[in-house]
């Protein structure tokens, strides 16, 4: 059961879980606040613990509200996306034949049909971007299944509001955000080893920072540059 406390114009959700430590963590792209708390935590206790970080926690969301956003995407000749941490400018082809979008050098080729919407471009490079998600992921589980031993039962790809990833330990799923396909693929690897590692530790333990010292020693500079590249400009309704 998640709680709410409100400091002023602060809300952050209050989960508790078996855990040793209080968890407080503010989350990209919107700067969402959650706070998890061992099992027996009075609310009292987690909102005077809140309280106490509450300019740290005003920081963190000024920060992400500083951090560059993407431009909206109007899909039309000569505008830049991102792919891979790379910028490529987009070419627009209207023809009469099935939508696809092909890749040439550091040029996305977007065939449409005539009179495509905004919307459906938009759809036609969603789906794109997820397919080049699907061609890389399952890999980087296979390696990481070997070099961890665990087992991934599942894995989705979804458009989410403030992580870049979660896992469902029980189900022994994890989901990945599908803005990771405009970030290098070195980051991608971070979030697919820190929410597979979530199958090991759940909760963000220090035996959970531990596992990923061991594992990714690069895991804070991979967060740092993760959290620091634009986000993306959909405005998203809570």
């Amino acid at each position: 059961m998640t709680e709410t406390i409100r400091l002023g114009d602060v809300e952050i959700a209050v989960t508790r879980k078996a855990v040793k430590n209080v968890h407080l963590s503010v989350h990209p792209p919107a700067g969402h606040v959650t706070l998890v708390a061992p099992t027996n935590t009075r609310l009292e206790i987690a909102r005077a613990y809140a309280i106490s970080k509450l300019g740290w926690i005003r920081d963190q969301q000024a920060k992400l509200r500083a951090q560059a956003r993407e431009t909206p995407r109007q899909y039309i000749e000569r505008e830049s996306h991102d792919l891979w941490g790379r910028r490529h400018l987009l070419s627009v082809v209207e023809q009469d034949e099935k939508p696809s979008v092909q890749i040439d050098h550091r040029r996305i080729v977007l065939s449409v049909r005539p009179g495509n919407s905004l919307a459906k471009r938009e759809e036609i490079m969603h789906r794109w971007q997820r397919s080049l998600l699907h061609t890389v992921v399952p890999g980087l589980i296979q390696k990481w299944e070997a070099k961890l031993g665990v087992k991934v039962a599942a894995y989705f790809l979804q458009r989410m509001k403030t992580q870049w990833g979660s896992c469902n330990y029980r189900a022994g799923n994890i989901r990945l955000n599908t803005e990771l396909v405009k970030k290098p693929k070195n980051l991608l690897e971070y979030v697919v080893v820190h929410e597979m590692l979530h199958l090991i530790e759940p909760t963000h333990s220090a035996r959970f920072v531990a596992l990923l010292d061991r594992h990714y020693p690069t895991w804070r500079e991979a967060r740092a540059e993760l959290n620091e590249l634009p986000l993306a400009a959909e405005v998203w309704k809570e």
